[in-house]
């Protein structure tokens, strides 16, 4: 398991897992501008990554492998499908429950609706736990 270097990760791996996790934590450090450039153009474009450090922090991770790119362009499909993950939008939801039934509805269309391009079928299909590319109304007749 790899994290970014955000401290919050440690306490929910050892919550999660305990030390039964082979993790690494990936640590980017970014450049500093100092602020000679206007506020703006600084909150829209990405720092400069100057530095990597790979950090073991329980059981053998394999150090070759650490990375965060699954889970960056996880993050990417989920802002870029629910506009409610998206920055400065005001798509967000005002009951727990219903940001709850928004990511369970968007996961199970990803994992058992979609085909995609690079599997040329679901990902469930490829597990092996479905047979067929779901439709939507077999995705909402889930809820009777």
């Amino acid at each position: 398991m790899t994290t970014d270097g955000h401290k919050i990760s440690l306490e929910a791996i050892e919550t999660s897992f305990g030390g039964e996790v082979d993790y690494a934590m990936l640590i980017k450090l970014y450049a500093n501008n100092g602020g000679s450039e206007d506020m703006a153009a600084r909150n829209y474009s990405p720092a400069e990554c100057t530095e990597i450090k790979v950090a073991p922090v329980s059981g053998k991770p394999d150090l070759e492998h650490v990375s965060t790119s699954y889970v960056e362009r996880q993050n990417l499909t989920i802002s870029l499908s629910m506009r409610r993950f998206t920055r400065l939008t005001n798509a967000f939801s005002k009951k727990m429950g219903n940001l709850d039934a928004a990511v369970a509805l968007h996961f199970m269309y990803y994992k058992f609706g979609r085909i995609h391009k690079t599997l040329r079928v679901t990902p469930a299909m490829e597990a092996g736990i479905a047979g067929h590319v779901w439709t939507l109304e077999e995705i909402a007749n889930l809820l009777n």
